[in-house]
């Protein structure tokens, strides 16, 4: 006889049914924690009780405005405590929040805002320039609020009211809103548009919820953790951290700039436990504790992802003090969806081999319920030999609800069942992926396959190289050869010359993989510390032939 489990006392009721939202952890922090400073900004301090306060008046001066249920809400400011309130103000009214990337010019601002036909924009006066210059383009205008930052440095209002007498306009015992369905959206993340114009990523409640819980399990944090924001609050909300230190009752750091001396300066005062960059945060750590000397006084935790690590900046990261996870994921999935947990017998491997061990993408998170290396075409999934390779595939609940206005891309990304990231890699024997190139960046020399990372690994070794960056150069022998883009060090290495650095490459690398032509200058990069290698192709093509 089977069970009948489908009974209708058996059911969903609201006494063990909710829909899950990061909404509830502010609450929840409010109540526990509500004298314990949840903010530190300058100067400036709030208690988890008046940050609940502060997001409900927000809430509710927004509704007053006409904000509602499926509505946009545009931020342009920097890592503030205001994008740190509106991250549970605008969705406490059901609307979507969009924070902007701050090094998003006038046009890309402007099709954002007329894209996700945002009601209401608040903005940063440091950012007031550009925000007029978008504005300027748009037919039909938002609501415009200034957020007054005492550390701006400079600017102009442009809104009709600022920030804070906005959220005078609100009252917090305003009734606030709550998900009916937890797949409902909470915020629009825009992807940085290498080719065409970007595409609007839809987050859920669910995905954000998940994937809150995952960072703060995987980051090891706790009511005690003091979080310093070197992570863009705009990158995929701040990995979901945003709302993670909230679901602990932490503390959240503010920090406007990425700068070496005010991050180390900031890990002193305040005591910081924790912290998230890309791999370029860490390599301007390096290099500034180096210039004068710094080290940690305690270990600090650092997660960190955005590009593949190379194995010598983990090396020197660990050697400084800083604990590194290393995590990988994308937009479309909320953030971090894999990580290269760490097992203890590690700790005995040398230093190098650990380093690499190290540089890899790992397993798939907690809250992960998929993740694949397989052929692209066949999804069939490739031997755990780490050598064969293919395309890195995820199934969770972690997924985007789609692009916002496109099915066709959504449906692409999608495909198969599947979450396609385009990032090609291997998986080893004990389970690890490694990513070893986008598929549009592999390298395709004579008919061989070269991994552009394998190469940046190897230049990140050399003493002088502070970043790099390999593409595919066409070449009219062997189709593609790779041409490298050195940023060297500011501590007198500039008198590196380009053969010295291809010895280097060729005692450490196959022939063919060596780069054709070195390039040195700074290298371009996102606010989260990727390169836009399309932007780089650019600069080479027509000067293939020359070299």
């Amino acid at each position: 006889m089977t069970l009948n489990l489908d009974a209708d006392f058996l059911q969903k009721r609201p006494a063990n049914y909710r829909p899950l939202t990061p909404l509830n952890f502010l609450f929840r922090a409010a109540d526990v924690f509500p004298d314990r400073v949840a903010i530190v900004h300058g100067e400036e301090r709030h208690t988890w009780r008046e940050y609940a306060q502060r997001c409900k008046k927000l809430a509710s001066a927004l509704k007053r405005t006409g904000v509602g249920r499926g509505d946009t809400v545009a931020v342009l400011a920097p890592n503030t405590p205001a994008v740190l309130e509106t991250h549970f103000g605008v969705p406490m009214t059901g609307a979507i929040l969009n924070t902007l990337n701050i090094r998003l010019d006038a046009a890309a601002i402007a099709f954002i805002l007329e894209h996700s036909e945002a009601k209401a924009f608040l903005v940063d006066r440091q950012w007031s320039g550009v925000a007029k210059d978008a504005l300027a383009l748009l037919s039909s205008k938002p609501i415009v609020i200034d957020i007054e930052d005492a550390l701006a440095e400079s600017g102009e209002r442009i809104g009709s009211c600022t920030y804070e007498e906005f959220l005078q306009r609100g009252d917090a015992s305003d009734p606030i809103y709550s998900p009916e369905d937890e797949f409902e959206a909470i915020s629009l993340n825009y992807t940085s548009g290498t080719t065409g114009n970007p595409k609007g990523v839809l987050f859920h409640h669910r995905g954000a919820y998940l994937n809150a819980l995952g960072q703060l399990l995987h980051h090891k944090m706790d009511s005690d953790s003091v979080y310093l924001w070197t992570l863009p609050m705009f990158h995929c909300n701040g990995w979901c951290f945003t709302w993670a230190v909230a679901a602990v009752g932490g503390t959240h750091v503010c920090q406007r700039k990425v700068v070496a001396d005010q991050i180390f300066d900031a890990i002193e005062e305040h005591g910081v436990t924790h912290l998230c960059g890309a791999p370029t945060v860490l390599g301007m750590l390096i290099e500034g504790a180096a210039r004068v000397g710094r080290k940690l006084a305690k270990p600090v935790a650092v997660m960190t992802a955005g590009a593949a690590p190379p194995a010598a900046v983990l090396k020197d990261s660990e050697q400084m003090g800083f604990v590194v996870r290393h995590v990988y994921g994308s937009t479309e999935l909320h953030g971090v969806t894999s990580i290269c947990d760490w097992h203890r017998e590690w700790d005995d491997v040398p230093g190098e081999d650990r380093s690499k061990m190290m540089a890899r993408q790992g397993v798939r998170t907690a809250v992960t319920e998929a993740m694949i290396v397989a052929n692209p075409l066949t999804l069939e999934p490739v031997p755990q030999d780490g050598t064969v390779i293919g395309e890195v595939l995820f199934r969770s609940n972690l997924g985007m609800k789609g692009y916002l206005k496109n099915p066709a891309a959504t449906e692409e990304a999608f495909a198969g069942g599947w979450y396609r990231t385009g990032d090609l890699a291997v998986m080893h024997p004990d389970g690890y992926i490694e990513i070893k190139d986008r598929s549009k960046d592999i390298i395709i020399s004579g008919g061989e396959n070269i991994s552009s990372i394998e190469i940046e690994d190897v230049l990140f070794k050399h003493p002088a190289v502070s970043y790099a960056a390999v593409i595919a150069m066409k070449d009219p022998r062997w189709g593609e050869t790779p041409c490298a883009f050195v940023e060297l060090k500011a501590m007198g290495f500039d008198s590196l010359t380009e053969e010295e650095l291809l010895d280097f490459c060729r005692a450490r690398l196959a022939k063919f993989k060596v780069p054709r032509r070195v390039i040195f200058g700074p290298i371009e990069r996102t606010a989260t510390g990727k390169v836009q290698k399309f932007r780089l192709r650019k600069l080479v093509q027509g000067n293939e032939q020359s070299v």
